[in-house]
């Protein structure tokens, strides 16, 4: 692959220069833009152009962000900043995104970055639902140093977003934006089709078939196969119907039969903006409307967005407001469902059983999916009011004072239900051994489904305010310094009630009052908490003769996550401790190109050099009131109903610190021919300190584990941008960018000499994800088949494959590398353009696997004759001190029932190494056409602007062999650090495809 790379990348800059310089023969003087000279907004606020930027940052502007009519921004990012991994969380209706700059450089904490939106800190989730169209840039601050001043909450860089502001003209201008989506599910996993329905030994005794067992209720493909005497004929399926009939259908396998279950998802985006302003006032109003109707049926999102943005200057007095309202309410059924169709054989058309009850639907094993999607729902209602200003006051040309507050008050409302079923219907009259049985009964042994009904009502409320006093100063004539020192209060708090229980009353109502057996609120979801943080901080910035520049921040910060309230011995309250901690940054830039004229040619038009180093810390892994032990309330045995309660068993160190991250930080920035070639370059490493996470202790304590700082670790990496424009003129452009970005975080130290620490663990299969000294964090570990010299498998005496008794390293979460790809082409109104990238070196654990095992789907349950057993493939035996090609069927059963064993309870489901895949992927992120109708066709109308384009969001991806599309390497089951496993809770991949159009009048 690193050959493959070098070679396009030889190719692409020999073809670039060639194209320049044929053109420059030509006497084309057409240049690209200087983004140097664009001031980008940074930490706080501060605005600055990119040449004075000392650390590593992109932008990202809106037509990037836009141009595939993403409805999520987070997601709209993937793909086009280099060193910034997006890995998708939730795949269901509302998707969320987990976002990660340069990798993980703590154990517990979530590593993810900061968001800060129109200057002042805010959250993924607001993020994430804001309108795509308002957004007029990211500035993606990579490097930590220029994150510093935002202390230990921007350790793991920052995307500062910019919204949109109103117009300059004095005339109301309106915009209309439009689009819809067709959304499919994409890369189901692969399913055999040799064998159908059934178990092995289990015969449905309503007619003879040769001797062939088959079943027509299993959940499973252990049946028997297509090209036996059942093949090709009208066999009943599933239960009997109400009616006590069976539905019918061929003995052969269905194209798509867990595809089919999922319908074309429809999602509209609506918005309106109006804009207006003048030399020194601006106001833009903005209502959008996001309507989703899932690919499961009856899963729905409808989002409501309003923002006004206001700016006035005064004389000397500037206000700038900013309001947001978000209403958001989404309903989905389990997060179980996937995990039932994958349980489907694939001689079920499933869709024939969508007005079946549980007893009549396809299989008795499972929960009928239409059943669970009409009476198992999640229901979630939130609004989010943010309210923001900006107040300037210059004192004169050299002072002035700020502040930046905002305040954002949120109401959440949940609910959920679960409708009972009871299995006490009787069979009969359908003519098979049914009749006379219960599902409930021996046959099936079906327990009933118990009704339950939950709310929670949850609030929130997040102030944030900076004030600072600014200072702008020539020193000399070719100095100047720029001075910010400032004060910054953060408040967090939340509260959440919940209540709800088992068995309603009466069916259908959704009430509190109609619970017949209510949960003790001690075991519900009810709790409040705040979080406090102050600080003083101070940004100087220094520049000779515009191509030198010196930064420095620093920042002392108090969180009362680490605030402590001590007692002795006897109970008495000792002095409160709330230790804090200082955190710095400086940070160069270099101009050449500047400094030296006779540098600055034909060919280098621009050079860069910049260098930083950081010290910040982080204290988001300690939870809040970390430091105080609380109680609980104990149940079970021996406790009964205890009245009292017992202090939690996980204990916080009383003296624990911030984890320290040591950031240095080098770039370089090039620019050939006008920039018609540019290059931008970083490498790094952070070093961190005080690593936080938690250490099992002995139970004979009564402390199940004590969080401590135990260690330390070291990422570090580099990232490479290559920017092209082979063609430039009056009509026609096109440009390319390609990048290479790779970063590794390693395990140093733990505590104690400890070898490793967990962040999860798998039963089945036999894995877990582990922060290893010595090795790239997060890895996997898991158990590992037993092999001789050779790499063949060795079985037992009964042909069971022998597996490790430790767990062994079998992968690394993380890529090596992510390649990127973008290109653009503009002639006169059609714009066509391209996302793609690439990522290999990682692994990751699907759940899926082990599932589609367990119902005989699986692949790897079908390349033989399973009549015959299964003989473990390239597998020997230790004979008489040697090795000898095994031909023993595991657990020495030569017969359809040792086949099923194996893969149902055997080895195959539990050894971790079976089910660790290679997560190598590349996909097309995006593709993009659109036409812009030309002014002179609208001269004579009222629209002064009109785009109408095509886009598809994920049409293409291709996974590594192995890779069955057991699931999306990308999808995660958490958003911590535990990522690598990807759950049968995850939907598909999606890909979309639509329209979309844009007026302006």
């Amino acid at each position: 692959m690193k050959k493959l790379t070098t070679s396009v990348l030889a190719v692409v800059l020999t073809a670039s220069f060639g194209m320049v310089s044929a053109q420059n023969t030509q006497g084309d003087t057409l240049q690209v833009n200087d983004i140097r000279e664009i001031v980008v907004t940074g930490a706080l606020g501060l605005k600055k152009r990119q040449d004075a930027v000392t650390s590593s940052n992109q932008v990202v502007n809106a037509a990037e962000i836009t141009q595939a009519n993403n409805p999520n921004p987070v997601l709209a990012l993937t793909g086009k900043v280099s060193g910034l991994q997006i890995n998708t969380t939730n795949t269901s209706v509302n998707s969320t995104a987990r976002v990660v700059l340069r990798g993980p450089r703590s154990i517990s904490g979530n590593n993810q970055a900061l968001v800060v939106i129109d200057g002042v800190i805010s959250t993924m989730g607001i993020y994430q639902n804001l309108p795509p169209e308002i957004i007029e840039n990211v500035n993606v601050i990579k490097g930590m140093q220029g994150a510093a001043l935002y202390g230990e909450k921007g350790s793991n860089g920052v995307l500062i977003v910019t919204t949109k502001r109103g117009s300059r003209s004095e005339k109301l201008q309106f915009s209309l934006t439009n689009s819809i989506d067709f959304s499919s599910v994409y890369k189901l996993p692969y399913f055999q089709e040799l064998y159908g329905q059934g178990w092995p030994g289990d015969a449905f005794d309503i007619t003879e078939y040769g001797g062939t067992t088959w079943t027509p209720y299993e959940n499973s493909a252990w049946g028997p196969a297509y090209n036996s005497v059942l093949g090709g004929q009208e066999l009943f399926v599933g239960l009997p119907q109400a009616n006590n009939q069976f539905l019918k259908d061929t003995f052969s396998p269905k194209k798509d039969h867990v595809a089919n279950f999922f319908k074309t998802g429809i999602l509209i985006q609506n918005g309106i903006s109006v804009s207006a302003g003048g030399s020194d006032s601006y106001v833009f109003l903005s209502a959008n409307r996001t309507q989703n109707d899932f690919v499961v049926e009856n899963d729905q999102l409808k989002r409501n967005n309003f923002i006004l943005k206001a700016g006035k200057k005064l004389g000397k007095f500037r206000i700038d407001g900013n309001v947001n309202y978000l209403d958001l309410s989404t309903s989905e059924t389990s997060a179980g469902l996937y995990d039932q169709l994958l349980q489907t054989p694939t001689n079920v058309d499933i869709r024939k059983f969508r007005y079946s009850l549980p007893d009549a639907g396809h299989s008795i094993y499972i929960t009928n999916p239409y059943w669970t999607i009409d009476n198992e729902r999640y229901n979630n209602k939130s609004r989010m009011f943010t309210g923001l200003i900006n107040l300037a006051y210059e004192v004169n040309k050299n002072i002035s004072f700020t502040y930046a507050g905002t305040v954002a008050s949120g109401s959440t409302i949940a609910e959920s239900h679960l409708n009972a079923f009871a299995y006490d219907r009787v069979y009969s009259g359908t003519g098979t051994y049914l009749d006379g049985h219960s599902p409930s009964d021996g046959t099936f042994a079906r327990e009933p489904i118990v009704s339950n009904y939950y709310k929670s009502v949850g609030s929130s409320f997040r102030y944030y305010g900076d004030l600072m006093a600014n200072f702008d100063y020539d020193l000399t004539d070719n100095i100047n310094m720029k001075l910010n020192v400032g004060h910054n209060i953060q408040d967090n708090t939340s509260s959440t009630t919940q209540v709800g229980g088992t068995n309603l009353k009466i069916p259908g109502w959704y009430h509190i009052t109609n619970v017949l057996n209510p949960d003790p609120f001690y075991k519900l979801d009810n709790g409040k908490s705040q979080v406090r943080s102050y600080a003083w901080f101070a940004n100087l910035d220094l520049s000779y003769k515009d191509y030198l520049f010196l930064n420095s921040t620093f920042r002392y910060e108090k969180s009362s996550l680490i605030s402590l309230n001590p007692r002795d011995i006897d109970g008495n309250a000792l002095p409160f401790s709330n230790k804090g901690f200082a955190y710095y940054s400086v940070g160069g830039s270099f101009i050449p190109t500047k400094a030296f004229e006779n540098i600055k040619g034909k060919v280098l038009n621009y050079a860069k050099v910049s260098l930083s180093f950081s010290r910040v810390g982080n204290v988001q892994t300690i939870p809040v009131y970390g430091l105080d032990r609380v109680g609980a309330f104990p149940t079970g045995y021996p406790f009964g109903n205890l009245s009292s309660s017992l202090p939690t068993a996980t204990f916080y160190a009383p003296d624990i610190e911030p984890e320290f991250y040591n950031s240095k930080e080098a770039g370089l920035q090039l620019g050939f021919f006008n920039d018609r070639i540019t290059f931008d370059g970083s490498v790094y490493r952070n070093d961190t300190s005080n690593l936080i996470t938690s250490v099992t202790t002995s139970s004979a304590s009564g402390i199940t584990s004590i969080l401590n700082n135990i260690g330390d670790s070291r990422n570090e990496g580099f990232e490479l941008d290559l920017g092209f424009t082979p063609i430039k003129t009056q009509n026609f452009e096109w440009k390319i960018r390609g990048s290479y970005s790779t970063y590794r975080t390693k395990i140093l130290s733990l505590a104690d000499g400890s070898n490793e620490t967990p962040l999860s663990v798998l039963s089945r299969p036999t894995v877990g994800i582990y922060a290893v000294v010595g090795e790239d964090f997060p890895m996997i570990k898991g158990t590992k088949y037993q092999r001789d010299p050779n790499g063949n498998i060795i079985v037992d005496s009964n042909g069971n494959p022998l597996a490790t008794s430790t767990l062994e390293v079998l992968g690394k979460v993380n890529p090596d590398y992510i390649l990127g790809f973008s290109t653009s082409f503009k002639f006169k109104g059609i714009t066509l353009s391209a996302v793609a990238d690439y990522r290999t070196g990682n692994s990751f654990v699907p759940l899926s696997k082990e599932l589609l095992a367990y119902a005989g789907h699986l692949e790897q349950t079908a390349t033989f004759d399973r009549n015959q057993g299964y003989v473990v493939p390239n597998s020997v035996q230790l004979v008489n001190g040697q090795y000898v090609p095994n031909t023993t069927p595991v657990g020495d059963d030569a017969s359809y029932f040792g086949t099923n064993e194996y893969f149902t309870n055997g080895n195959f489901r539990r050894v971790g190494e079976e089910h660790v895949i290679d997560g190598t992927a590349f996909k097309i992120r995006e593709i993009a056409l659109s036409y812009d109708i030309p002014k002179s066709v609208l001269r004579s109308t009222f629209v002064n602007s009109l785009t109408i384009g095509v886009y598809a969001r994920n049409p293409i991806a291709i996974y590594a062999k192995s890779n069955r599309n057991y699931a999306d390497p990308e999808t995660a089951t958490t958003s911590g650090n535990g990522a690598g496993v990807a759950s049968t809770g995850q939907y598909p991949t999606i890909r979309n495809f639509g329209f979309n159009l844009n007026v302006t009048f």
